[in-house]
């Protein structure tokens, strides 16, 4: 994210693992201004956070429901409208397995392939959305898979003291990609890069 707003493109942000204002100290931390990104229209900061706690959220980008019946009517309502001009943007919601919470599998699941994954595809945008391995049946990992353009991993590996942080591209659509494990350099500001 950081490095995409650092080279002029625009981001949108959906924070459901953490408050709104962890998401700007850490950008702060990468030398960006949040606020005056904000202001200038190129950063989106979604609270989804202020929901799973059950309270309302005081920022301008918010969700008051995390069911899926209410998510697919606001969906709608900005499709119908044609709101939401997101083609320059990168959209990210760092974790989408919350909606596991407050719907059933099968509900958010088809919210995911029926609304999310057509509503990038309409509005052009390139989305990324965190999802949690090992807490989904293998059926939603299928259905989301299979909807998906790609599927990028992370993982953490200990060997004795050593914690390795690693990525790797699982699958691509239309696209030669490199399949192997490769280890993420973490800086002292948490800035993330390829090792080479």
């Amino acid at each position: 994210m950081a490095g995409w707003l650092r080279t002029g493109g625009k981001v949108t942000y959906g924070a459901a693992a953490q408050p709104v204002e962890n998401v700007r100290a850490r950008l702060k931390r990468l030398g960006l201004d949040s606020k005056q990104l904000e202001n200038d229209g190129r950063l989106q900061l979604g609270d989804w956070y202020s929901m799973t706690l059950g309270k309302a959220s005081a920022e301008r980008f918010s969700r008051n429901s995390l069911k899926v019946s209410d998510l697919s009517i606001q969906y709608a309502k900005q499709q119908a409208a044609g709101k939401s001009n997101l083609s320059e943007f990168l959209s990210i919601m760092d974790n989408a397995s919350v909606l596991a919470r407050f719907n059933d599998e099968k509900a958010w699941v088809e919210f995911a392939l029926t609304r999310g994954n057509p509503f990038s595809h309409t509005r052009k945008f390139t989305s990324i959305d965190g999802i949690l391995r090992g807490v989904h049946s293998e059926w939603a990992y299928n259905q989301l898979e299979a909807a998906c353009d790609g599927v990028i991993d992370f993982r953490l590996e200990e060997e004795g003291k050593t914690i390795r942080d690693l990525i790797r591209i699982r699958s691509m659509r239309d696209l030669f990609y490199d399949k192997n494990w490769h280890e993420l350099k973490i800086d002292e500001n948490f800035e993330a890069t390829l090792e080479k």
